[in-house]
């Protein structure tokens, strides 16, 4: 029998040690729609000349993990990966809304992918979210994408842990929710956005050791850089307002908030200080014209704030 896609499961335990695989793990399963999940391993390769031409030396380097975990997001599930994302844990701030902002401890990640069929298992250790990235366009549900880097990866003809189930809420569309310009109030909806994409990337990367006494191969730490977030808006070309803030360098802000169809499991992504480093505006066809405009979110003093995740209280 070969391993078939349709059984496979992905699973996610945290873990109290970069790279250490917890022996009794609280793992959960994930609902995904893609993974490219693997390791990677450098090559050393031998320099000599050789009168026969021929290479004698090739051996295995360096190693790490690393791949992307595409999901359709909604409430729960992805906490863990948003966290790890954020270098920080949700915090309760009223008894109706959790936060979670930037933070710098990193939190890292084991996670588990099962060939149910063929009883495989490959386990992934010292897993971090290097970049999260959100696309919110019409007809699709909210796409975000988890690219990871790690230390290693372990066969096994045995899981790591019984994974608990996903909460089963419905994922986030995008037609339930609202989307503020230059404010949060509701005098401040914005409805001539056609898509917006966002990213958080940590500039993760592997670092070694050499001449360690266990499995010096593979990558002692993951060092990382500043937090940025990034993304591009779309507008319907309707007036000027968008292309002065660019002009201007006049900065706005951002609040995104996504729900599922019960429009009780919000998460809203808001950005208080916000500034467009473009607005182009290209004629692809005959049809609508469109302004878009790349932007950076920036630290705001006023509320020690880059970007803030909020949602709504279990």
């Amino acid at each position: 029998m070969f391993a078939q896609g349709s059984r496979t499961r992905l699973s996610v335990a945290p873990e109290a040690s970069f790279g250490v695989l917890p022996t009794s793990p609280v793992i959960t399963e994930i609902p995904f729609k893609t993974h490219s999940l693997s390791l990677s391993k450098e090559r050393v390769q031998g320099e000599d000349i050789r009168s026969n031409r021929m290479q004698a030396v090739d051996r295995h380097g360096n190693r790490s993990a690393g791949g992307s975990i595409e999901v359709d997001m909604r409430r729960g599930d992805y906490d863990i990966f948003l966290e790890s994302a954020m270098f920080n844990t949700f915090g309760t701030s009223s008894s109706d809304f959790d936060e979670l902002v930037i933070g710098t401890t990193p939190r890292f990640l084991s996670i588990e992918d099962a060939a149910l069929d063929i009883g495989q298992y490959q386990r992934y250790s010292g897993m971090a979210v290097n970049t999260a990235s959100f696309s919110i366009a019409p007809n699709q549900m909210i796409q975000t994408t988890f690219e990871m880097v790690g230390k290693d990866m372990a066969q096994s003809g045995s899981q790591l842990g019984a994974p608990t189930a996903p909460q089963g809420y419905e994922p986030f569309d995008s037609y339930s929710g609202a989307l503020f310009e230059g404010g949060t109030g509701t005098g401040d909806a914005i409805c001539t956005v056609s898509a917006i994409d966002f990213n958080i990337t940590n500039s993760l990367a592997p670092v070694y050791a050499v001449l360690c006494e266990s499995n010096n191969s593979a990558a002692a730490q993951l060092e990382y850089g500043m937090a940025m977030v990034e993304g591009t808006l779309t507008a319907y070309y309707e007036d000027a307002t968008l292309i002065n803030k660019f002009l201007n360098e006049t900065e706005t802000s951002l609040s995104i908030t996504v729900d599922d169809p019960t429009g009780l499991n919000s998460y809203t992504f808001l950005m208080p200080r916000v500034k467009y480093n473009g607005a182009n505006t290209p004629v692809a066809n005959p049809q609508s014209r469109f302004i878009e405009l790349p932007f950076v979110a920036l630290f705001d003093d006023a509320t020690d704030v880059l970007l803030k995740i909020i949602r709504t209280s279990a």
